[in-house]
């Protein structure tokens, strides 16, 4: 579908995340096996078989697309538009038997985000997104909150210890501090809470492609910011903050000491 537009994208989007979250939920809460790949992430059965169904779908569909998985990388890699794909972002939670893991899906042209799409089945919430097209929580427009003050803010992140990243875990800490609330568990759900006004700020320390590809959109069309830490408009910075519309100067201030 070369002249998809983009409406077209953003459903196909969440269809394809649909596949691949319902084909996942059908693993959770059983006994499985948990694998760790050479990056130290674990994954499960569950992960391949739900990546496995998306590209399925998108073959069908989409059969001269590119597309990037977490499990099995990268399939005609010079195509014009590719769907980036993680199949559950927040194995750890998965495995746990925690409901807040999610299936993220992007359709991209090279840096530009077409369509991005977040589907949490384990609580029964999609939120997708398009340039232009809004962002939509279970068939309804999402928005951004209006806090305004750090002070009344709820903030997030996955993992409060930043193990991956000790050397970012004082600007956390600031951040936390200066909030109202914080609170972990996050992953992609923390994105989906800030696109949706339940909470105003999202920070991860290290994000892969396929974390962070579907999320600019989501949080754009829904009135908020994402960048890097470092404050540029990337969907692949290699880490990521996420902000309301309002508090987006105050967090990145917060997290940088000045």
């Amino acid at each position: 579908m070369p002249d998809a537009t983009p409406a077209l994208l953003m459903y196909a989007a969440a269809d394809v995340a649909r596949v691949a979250g319902d084909h996942a939920l059908r693993h959770f809460r059983s006994a499985l096996a948990v694998e760790t790949k050479g990056d130290g992430s674990p994954v499960t059965v569950a992960d391949r078989g739900a990546e496995e169904a998306a590209r399925g779908w998108l073959a069908a569909r989409f059969p001269h697309d590119g597309i990037l998985g977490e499990e099995f990388g990268t399939t005609r890699p010079d195509a014009a538009r590719r769907w980036i794909l993680d199949p559950i972002d927040g194995t750890k939670t998965f495995v746990r038997g925690v409901p807040l893991w999610g299936t993220l899906v992007a359709c991209v042209a090279g840096d530009e985000v077409l369509a991005g799409a977040a589907y949490f089945p384990a609580v029964g919430e999609m939120v997708c997104a398009a340039p232009g097209e809004g962002c939509w929580w279970n068939g309804a427009r999402a928005r951004a909150s209006d806090v305004a003050s750090l002070g009344a803010a709820t903030v997030l992140t996955t993992d409060p210890k930043f193990s991956h990243r000790p050397d970012r875990r004082d600007a956390w800490r600031a951040l936390e501090d200066a909030a109202l609330l914080s609170r972990s568990w996050a992953d992609a759900y923390g994105y989906l809470l800030v696109a949706t006004g339940r909470a105003e700020a999202m920070v991860d320390p290290i994000m892969g492609d396929w974390d962070s590809a579907p999320l600019l959109p989501i949080l754009e069309e829904a009135g908020g910011t994402f960048t890097s830490w470092d404050g540029r408009r990337t969907a692949f910075g290699g880490d990521a903050v996420a902000t309301n519309g309002a508090l987006a100067e105050a967090v990145r201030r917060t997290l940088h000491g000045t």
